[in-house]
């Protein structure tokens, strides 16, 4: 007889994903997912109709390890215009499958067994994964409670000799807060006297809403310097399932994060690129993205007013996060569970974006959703 061989599991605490979950339960019950952060749409047409043309043309081979040279340098042009400082193309510009790529390639690319990695709670899931594939330590630092600003005195007691990186995301899932100038500038004024890295998670660059600007770490030379930058297609473009994305970086970090990439990916899908580039020398799906965005959050907001749910601030990306206190005294999970199983509406608990599981009453929805997709859910809601 037999037997599966046993091995010591690389990632023994992680097991099925909260948004795995969410998406289990409303499809089981039929409720209307707000959950998982992804559009229920489509993309622009002529997105489509640009990858039928490269097929077409015969762009169906591997492209080179860093990304084709026209989407790189269609993403040089962007950032220069954007945000003011200029990436080479053929150095410091690579193509990633998916920014959740990006983001493990530049965690394997610059830490070792025994290094620290700051992350700011609440996180991203795959950060501290991959922190722990490196073999390196991540140290939590929470955001503020209620505000979720950075809290640079907590930050500072944080760095120590061993800290290689640390890890910020602007505009922020799943707060939904985006970083200021001024929180820009102090971040850069705390690093300056060391020689800690950053990865700069900046995949909601364009929906940052009310007239502010997207403050990324490539304006601020002393951040950008250090920084690992990464974009993703997928969310700007609404193509979540192409997996595509950017890492910018100096070429000193692009060399190291390419030695990486190359061995892990080599390169990615060729016809999306050739597509997306086609698609870049117009700059209005992108420019136009935050007025998109802004109408949804509002839409949403305008219904949560007829609930019991408290809406907090929504500065950028799609999501909205709202207070529960004021309708249960259930903690966040077994709320959310509660409200896709009897009230057919699934949402995340913020919860589950801290490693000690810190419970403040707050539930995260997506709304990069079709308007009756909304509607529906908030009609539900006043149920509440």
């Amino acid at each position: 007889m037999t037997a599966t061989p046993h091995f010591p599991s690389r990632l023994p605490q992680v097991g099925t994903t909260i948004f795995t979950t969410m998406s289990a339960l409303a499809q089981e019950h039929r409720a209307v997912n707000l959950g998982q952060g992804f559009p229920d749409f489509g993309c622009d047409p002529r997105l489509l109709q640009a990858v039928t043309a490269a097929m077409q043309a015969g762009h169906n081979q591997y492209a080179p390890m860093p990304g084709t040279p026209a989407l790189r340098q269609a993403v040089s042009d962007k950032m220069h215009a954007l945000y003011g400082r200029r990436y080479d193309a053929g150095s410091e510009i690579t193509v990633t499958a998916g920014a959740t790529q990006g983001i493990l390639t530049a965690i394997l690319a610059c830490t070792q067994p025994g290094d620290e990695v700051i992350v700011l709670d609440p996180c991203y899931d795959s950060y501290v994964p991959n922190i722990a594939l490196a073999g390196a330590t991540a140290v939590r630092v929470p955001l503020t409670p209620g505000s979720f600003a950075p809290d640079f005195a907590k930050i500072a007691a944080a760095l120590t000799s061993r800290t290689r990186l640390i890890v910020i995301n602007t505009p922020h899932n799943p707060s939904a807060t985006v970083w200021s100038d001024a929180q820009m500038r102090q971040l850069e004024e705390l690093l300056a006297p060391t020689n800690v890295l950053l990865l700069s998670d900046e995949v909601y660059e364009h929906m940052v809403f009310d007239g502010q600007q997207h403050q990324s770490a490539a304006r601020f030379p002393g951040l950008a310097e250090r920084a690992f930058i990464v974009s993703s297609f997928g969310k700007t473009y609404h193509v979540t399932g192409w997996k595509v994305g950017t890492v910018a970086a100096p070429a000193a970090l692009t060399a190291e994060f390419r030695k990486v990439h190359q061995f892990n990916v080599f390169s990615v899908n060729t016809p999306m690129q050739a597509a997306l580039a086609d698609y870049m020398r117009d700059p209005a799906p992108y420019l136009e993205l935050p007025a998109f965005y802004q109408r949804k959050r509002d839409l949403f907001l305008q219904g949560l007013q007829a609930t019991r749910l408290r809406p907090l601030p929504t500065r950028g990306t799609y999501f909205q996060c709202v207070d529960i206190s004021g309708v249960t005294g259930m903690n966040e999970a077994d709320f959310c569970r509660w409200l896709v199983q009897d009230i057919g509406v699934a949402a995340i608990p913020l919860s589950a974006f801290y490693g000690d599981g810190f419970d403040q009453q707050v539930v995260r929805f997506c709304f990069a959703k079709e308007d009756a997709t909304l509607l529906a859910a908030l009609e539900r809601l006043k149920k509440l």
